[in-house]
């Protein structure tokens, strides 16, 4: 697999000598012109898509001039510049995120928020932040499973990651639209992902990022398919349980669609998880080692 290796260090090669130039451009946005430097991040991330070998097939768009919740299933660390590249975005991290070498000072250079999940109200603390950046007119981007999966489900939505957003009142609550998007790797090389094979670009559960990372890009140009559903009110819906269930619902319909090629069909139902298995599943993922959220 020598040409894996070097396809890996290519690409490396290519991302380091794009990013370290940027990074002085956007520190500088970020002191003297905030609305550029919400939308450089944008362009950055599309190239850094096509260094990466990244092909997007976008369906959908989302919206601008508002300020939005981008409600997503979480696969990989690709998840971050897919999702970059799809809109002018921002993320809510965890506070280690802030520590790691490197990776800590792109996610300040895109504004991201830090939150401290070890803490007794770590969950309320990253709602809150939110509420915040949405006040500002951001998008923000909520992995609502509150972890990563291997790329085949799509995990129950934690309900208390919406309760701020949902109790918003007033303007704030008709300005605020919700969209979700779908978000499912399908080809590598050009050849499509099994259900066995998905778990590879998968980052989950106790994956070293390091290792993980070397072997996607050895692997080769992936191909990444996002379904952006139109954006809807948040005074439409009744309170953060129904805003996490349909939600919830309308990601898992898309991802099953995209998986088995069948987008859009109305006769693809999936099935949901009954209470008991949904608390099943939500004990196991926040068991494992959370990334992104």
């Amino acid at each position: 697999m020598a040409n894996g290796s070097l396809r890996a260090s290519a690409v490396l090669a290519g991302f380091f000598a794009f990013t370290l130039p940027l990074m002085p451009v956007q520190a500088l946005l970020l002191k003297t012109a905030q609305k550029s430097a919400r939308r450089f991040p944008n362009w950055y991330h599309k190239n850094v898509c096509r260094i990466l070998g990244i092909t997007l097939k976008i369906e959908g768009q989302v919206v601008e001039n508002k300020p939005v919740l981008l409600v997503c299933n979480h696969t990989s660390w690709l998840d971050i510049p897919v999702l970059s590249a799809l809109a002018p975005v921002s993320f809510v991290a965890k506070l280690e995120v802030g520590s790691w070498p490197f990776v800590s000072a792109l996610a300040r250079l895109q504004r991201s928020v830090f939150v401290d999940r070890t803490r007794r109200h770590a969950t309320g603390e990253a709602a809150t932040a939110i509420t915040s950046r949405l006040k500002q007119g951001d998008t923000i981007v909520l992995f609502a499973e509150g972890t990563s999966s291997d790329g085949n489900r799509v995990l129950p939505f934690k309900t208390s990651l919406f309760g701020a957003v949902a109790s918003q009142d007033g303007a704030a609550r008709t300005d605020i639209v919700v969209q979700t998007a779908a978000v499912v790797y399908t080809h590598v090389r050009g050849v499509p992902l099994t259900r066995a094979d998905r778990p590879r670009i998968g980052w989950y559960g106790d994956m070293e990022m390091t290792s993980h990372a070397w072997g996607v890009l050895r692997s080769g140009p992936i191909t990444v398919t996002i379904k952006v559903d139109p954006p809807v009110p948040l005074s439409e819906f009744k309170d953060r349980k129904d805003l996490a269930l349909r939600t919830e619902r309308a990601v898992r319909t898309a991802v099953l669609g995209i998986l088995r090629g069948r987008p859009g069909d109305p006769r693809l139902v999936p099935v949901e998880p009954s209470p008991e298995v949904r608390r099943q599943k939500v004990a196991v993922a926040l068991a494992r080692s959370e990334k992104w959220t």
